[in-house]
């Protein structure tokens, strides 16, 4: 048998991390990494972060899990915090992001059958987008690296470039139920939307009653400096897909919706055997000890922007390797010159300045660090992305 136990569809690094101390990463031979990655935006408070320990152990020691089958005292409770610090009305607890999408397209779809028009099924999404791992969530992006190989896909979605306002309104028809977007293109290379695309697609959506529908499960949580990046658009959606920061580490996405968008999910629409179970609510509860403390997105966005101008400052001195900053908030991406692999470049930091950050899209290195960094650690970082820079490029050579 020549297949590893773990199926190999991940390129897994020579990186083993057997601890978690804040910030840092430790691998099983004792070295440190600072984590700049954070679970890939899942970290949100780093690691080991005592309040979310104590509650995830005090629970796990309470109850568990005992499926949507009864009462939930505990999902209770965290929905009506989150509907009470959001747009939403109601929310569906789910384990993952890909999971928060799908919830979120069939509650689309669902709303206008609901409504007596089941032909308007169709959703506008946009190019280089991530949505997950399902085939629902494949479907909905044209990334032929995610959708290769697991044809026929579902039907229902039209593509149109990220940004491209006039482009999604041109492709509005009696089939359309919504548009799905990212808020910011994670996975696709840290692109914002632009102001005048996300407040053109709300001020469609509202002028063809159709439903806005927002990924924000990487880019949602607090990591673009605001509890959810779709306020700094000053607009709401009508269903929102979250996860990532939601569980800071623990297995957690949930979908949140306005009582009108979600007209249609009633008794038997949907379901999830683990969705909700206490533990995650648990851990869920404890982030937003956390993250709703006075202050806490103010000093994100802070440090943010004390990171984003360090990054900046790199540019020039290293200028052979650094093309640009982009990304809000403790969500940025360094885009690198084309001859310059951002791959390359990310395991270089790795391995040789134990400096963790995560490839994207576009030849950009997402730097995604806890939303709890101290300004140390933004400095050890700007100190090993330079070193690294200037350690990676040798002249007539991208890298070393």
């Amino acid at each position: 048998m020549s297949i590893t136990p773990l199926m190999p569809v991940y390129p897994r690094c020579d990186v083993r991390p057997v601890r978690g101390e804040g910030c840092y990463l430790i691998g099983e031979r004792g070295e440190r990494y600072l984590d700049f990655a954070a679970g890939i935006a899942v970290n949100a408070l780093g690691h080991g972060h005592p309040h979310l320990v104590k509650a995830i152990a005090e629970q796990a020691a309470t109850l568990m899990h005992v499926s949507n089958l009864y009462g939930s005292p505990q999902g209770e409770v965290l929905a009506q915090r989150i509907v009470d610090n959001s747009f939403a009305d109601t929310v569906f607890f789910t384990n993952s992001g890909a999971e928060a999408v799908e919830c979120a397209i069939k509650t689309a779809r669902r709303y206008h059958y609901a409504n007596g028009n089941p032909q308007r099924h169709k959703l506008i999404t946009f190019k280089n987008a991530f949505h997950g791992r399902t085939l629902g969530a494949i479907s909905a992006t044209d990334q032929p690296k995610m959708r290769d190989g697991f044809e026929p896909l579902l039907p229902g979605f039209d593509y149109v470039p990220f940004n491209d306002l006039d482009g999604a309104l041109a492709l509005i028809d009696d089939e359309t139920a919504g548009f799905l977007v990212e808020t910011v293109q994670g996975e696709g290379g840290l692109t914002a939307g632009k102001p005048a695309f996300i407040q053109g697609l709300r001020k469609a959506a509202d002028e063809h009653g159709l439903l806005l529908v927002l990924d924000e499960v990487q880019c949602g949580y607090g990591r673009t400096g605001k509890f959810f990046a779709h306020e700094h658009y000053g607009i709401e959606p009508d269903i929102m897909a979250v996860a990532k920061g939601i569980g800071g580490g623990f297995p957690l996405g949930a979908c949140l919706a306005t009582e009108e968008a979600a007209k249609g999910m009633v008794f038997g629409t949907h379901g999830s055997t683990y969705g909700g179970n206490p533990l995650a609510m648990a851990a869920g509860m404890a982030i937003l000890d956390v993250m709703l403390e006075p202050g806490f997105f103010d000093e994100v966005a802070r440090k943010g922007e004390r990171l984003r101008g360090a990054l900046e400052q790199l540019i020039p001195n290293h200028d052979q390797v650094f093309e640009e900053v982009r990304g809000l908030g403790l969500m940025l991406g360094l885009k690198l010159k084309p001859e310059v692999d951002a791959r390359g470049f990310v395991a270089h930091l790795r391995d040789r300045h134990g400096l963790l950050t995560v490839s994207a899209g576009e030849n950009v290195v997402r730097v995604l660090p806890p939303l709890i960094i101290e300004d140390s650690h933004i400095s050890e970082a700007i100190e090993k992305l330079s070193a690294g820079a200037a350690s990676f490029w040798t002249p007539g050579a991208a890298g070393s």
